[in-house]
């Protein structure tokens, strides 16, 4: 990787950095909220529509170096991947169990 590819990748991860920052609920998928275009992405959603809630969703399809970006900044290798209030949560099956076990309002609200 040369030095000018690498800059992106950093500007690139600040760029996840700022969206993280700034939206209470974001979820970097294939796909968008009203569109998910595989099945990890499309119930990750609805869980997250269950707490009535704002959040924002990123297609990482139409975004390939973005999702390089992100991977680097989470060392987490799949999508979705949901981070609240800050926080990187995890992908599909750790927002459905957060849910099922009943906690994922007071996650989002901010109460652990």
């Amino acid at each position: 990787m040369n030095v000018e590819q690498n800059y992106d990748l950093e500007s690139l991860k600040k760029k996840v950095e700022k969206q993280v920052k700034e939206n209470k609920i974001i979820i970097y998928m294939k796909g968008t909220a009203d569109f998910p275009r595989c099945g990890f992405s499309s119930q990750a959603v609805n869980v997250l529509k269950t707490l009535n809630m704002p959040f924002m969703s990123v297609d990482v399809l139409s975004d390939d170096p973005l999702w390089t970006a992100l991977e680097e900044y989470t060392q987490w290798p799949t999508v979705p991947q949901i981070f609240i209030n800050g926080e990187f949560i995890g992908g599909c099956d750790i927002i459905t169990e957060i849910y099922e076990r009943g906690e994922l309002e007071a996650l989002a609200a901010g109460k652990k």
